[in-house]
């Protein structure tokens, strides 16, 4: 359930940086180059959530004894 928790925390932060790069890209270089760079960043940061909750949640390693 943690998992879970963290991706979406994750997901929501990197929708978010990701609606407002692609908006300034449109006001600088419009609307075909904003949804390239919408686009691919939406699918990196699935990508990277899922990495980043992942190494979160992991299991501590125990020391040998």
């Amino acid at each position: 359930m943690q998992l879970i928790v963290y991706y979406l925390v994750f997901m929501i932060t990197g929708d978010l940086s990701a609606y407002f790069i692609g908006l300034v890209v449109e006001r600088s270089f419009g609307s075909h180059a904003s949804l390239i760079v919408f686009l691919t960043l939406y699918f990196l940061f699935l990508w990277i959530s899922w990495l980043l909750a992942v190494r979160v949640t992991e299991p501590k390693s125990a020391k040998p004894a």
